[in-house]
């Protein structure tokens, strides 16, 4: 996974982070974007929009999983990069 996660972060990929607000205020990666999972297809073009590969992350993976697989189902180039911390870690 975090071999993944590093290739994806040397493409410039955006970090989207599909927990709740309260989950976020908890603590989260600094550089990346908060969208809800719900919010996720409202926000497809914008995504598309940015042209860059998309890292999803929640709490434990299934949220992000849900969300990666709808962002490449939409045409971009997403992964599951599962809880927050394991790409918080690969970033250090």
């Amino acid at each position: 996974m975090s071999a993944a996660i590093k290739e994806y972060l040397e493409k410039e990929a955006i970090i989207i982070d599909v927990r709740t607000l309260e989950e976020w205020d908890e603590g989260h990666i600094e550089s990346s974007k908060h969208m809800v999972l719900d919010t996720i297809p409202a926000e497809v073009a914008e995504i598309k929009s940015w042209e860059k590969p998309i890292i999803a992350v929640c709490r434990s993976g299934a949220r992000s999983g849900q969300a990666a697989q709808f962002l490449s189902q939409n045409g971009i180039d997403a992964i599951n990069g599962g809880p927050w911390q394991n790409v918080a870690a690969v970033l250090k």
